[in-house]
């Protein structure tokens, strides 16, 4: 199993979202940005430094909101969610081809990658 993060970033009362470029695993969906936790790293260390490299931003790891678990048949991945806050620094993509900012009940009407779907559930139903 492969522990990764995801970074729930809000500002202004809307949740960031990621769409993946072409080229990339899941390319065409959307996620809360993050990335496999590597050795000897906290999960709050490997959300600050794949949202400076994914994006160039700083931020402020928050809460901890709830795990995911999913099988993609080749490879089973453990999604840590986290609370984020942007702190520094212009959004830049490199892994990404758009952002967009939505409101916790709008997340389900984009195409999430298929780990990300339960802290969507979790976002969307107010839970965390």
């Amino acid at each position: 199993m492969i522990s990764v993060t995801a970074a729930i970033i809000k500002k202004n009362g809307l949740i960031l979202a990621a769409r993946r470029k072409v080229g990339l695993h899941l390319a065409g969906y959307w996620e809360f940005p993050g990335g496999k936790i590597e050795n000897g790293e906290t999960p709050e260390q490997c959300l600050q430094r794949e949202l400076m490299e994914e994006f160039s931003v700083q931020c402020e790891i928050g809460e901890f909101v709830g795990e995911s678990i999913f099988d993609y048949g080749h490879k089973t991945i453990r999604l840590l969610g986290y609370f984020v806050t942007h702190t520094g620094g212009t959004f830049q993509l490199t892994d990404h081809d758009d952002i967009c900012w939505l409101a916790a009940e709008e997340l389900p009407a984009l195409q999430w990658a298929p780990a990300d779907i339960a802290l969507v559930k979790l976002l969307q139903n107010g839970d965390p």
